[in-house]
C-alpha cells in the first residue's frame, strides 16, 4: 500500500502551507479519471483549493475552480447568490463539462443546490465537504444560531461596502481550531471581507428537492464553526436533508486541513465523489 505523508515535500503547492498532516493510503493509482468542479466558501476565493485541486490532477483527475463575481479579483462585492450561481453555471457550459463532480465548501453548499437546479443534465454527482445544505425557502445566514446571525448584521451594519469582515478571534477558534496561532493568523491575512447580500438571501430550492443525482457529505468531525446539536450543525442536521447519501467522514476542522494537508483531503474528496 502507497502511503502519502503530507510535509515539506509540499511547500511549492501555491496556496499550502508545509505542516504535517495525517496518514491515509494514497488514491492516486488505478483510480478512474473524474472531472471536479471546486466551489469555495465565504471569506475565501478560488485559490483555497489550490492544493487540493493540484493533488486531484497529480491523480489524474480533470478539476476547475470558477471565481464568484465579487471575489478574487472582483472589486465589485454588490453582488447576489442568483449572480454567483449564474456564474457557476455559465462556466460549466462554456467549457462543454459534462458529468461533473460538483463539490462546495461551506457556503460554496447554497451554490452546489442551486448550481444543479440549472444544470442537472451536467452533474454525476454533487459532494458537500462541511457545506452549508439550506432547507427550502432558507438563507445561508439561518444555519447559524440567532447570536451569530444579530452579530454578522452588526459586522455588515458597520461596513461601507456591505460586506461582512471576519474578526480574528471567531476565525481563529471556529474556522481554523486545528492550526497552531501562526499559521492562523498566516491564513487569517489572506481573507478578504465577504459580500453579505448572498448570505441573508432567502431560496426557494423547489426544484433542488425534486433532483436525483447522487449526492455526497464528506464531515470533518474537528469543525467548529457551528455548533454540534440544538437544531445546528452539519451532520446530521444538514446532510440529512440530503435523503439518501453517502457519508465520508474525516480529521480536520473548517479551513486547515485544506492548506496543510491538501492530499489528504483529495483522498477524501475521491472516496466521496467515485462510484
Amino acid at each position: 500500500m502507497q502511503v502519502y505523508w503530507v510535509n515539506g515535500a509540499y511547500a511549492h503547492v501555491p496556496g499550502h502551507y508545509g505542516q504535517p498532516g495525517p496518514q491515509f493510503p494514497g488514491g492516486g493509482a488505478g483510480c478512474r479519471p473524474l472531472t471536479f468542479v471546486l466551489l469555495h466558501g465565504s471569506w475565501a476565493d478560488a485559490s483555497f483549493w489550490n492544493g487540493v485541486a493540484a493533488e486531484l490532477r497529480r491523480q489524474g483527475h480533470i478539476v476547475h475552480a470558477p471565481e464568484y463575481p465579487g471575489h478574487g479579483a472582483d472589486p465589485n462585492t454588490n453582488v447576489t447568490h442568483g449572480q454567483i450561481t449564474q456564474a457557476v453555471a455559465d462556466y460549466i457550459v462554456e467549457c462543454d463539462l459534462k458529468d461533473v463532480i460538483l463539490v462546495g465548501h461551506s457556503f460554496g453548499g447554497s451554490v452546489v443546490q442551486t448550481t444543479a437546479e440549472r444544470v442537472p443534465d451536467r452533474i454525476k454527482r454533487l459532494v458537500f465537504a462541511n457545506a452549508l445544505v439550506l432547507g427550502k425557502g432558507q438563507s445561508p445566514a439561518d444555519q447559524f444560531p440567532p447570536e451569530a446571525r444579530q452579530g454578522f448584521e452588526q459586522l455588515r451594519q458597520a461596513s461601507k461596502d456591505d460586506t461582512i469582515t471576519l474578526p480574528f478571534n471567531i476565525f481563529r477558534e471556529t474556522f481554523v481550531n486545528l492550526a497552531d496561532l501562526d499559521l492562523a493568523r498566516r491564513l487569517y491575512a489572506e481573507i478578504r471581507p465577504e459580500p453579505a447580500k448572498p448570505l441573508f438571501e432567502k431560496l426557494k430550492l423547489d426544484s433542488f428537492y425534486e433532483l436525483d443525482i447522487p449526492r455526497s457529505y464528506l464531515y470533518l468531525t474537528g469543525d467548529n464553526v457551528l455548533p454540534q446539536g440544538g437544531g445546528y450543525g452539519w451532520h446530521p442536521h444538514m446532510s440529512s436533508r440530503l435523503g439518501l447519501f453517502r457519508l465520508i467522514e474525516a480529521q480536520g476542522d473548517h479551513m486547515t486541513y485544506f492548506r496543510t494537508a491538501p492530499a489528504y483531503v483529495a483522498c477524501k474528496l475521491y472516496e466521496a465523489s467515485r462510484d
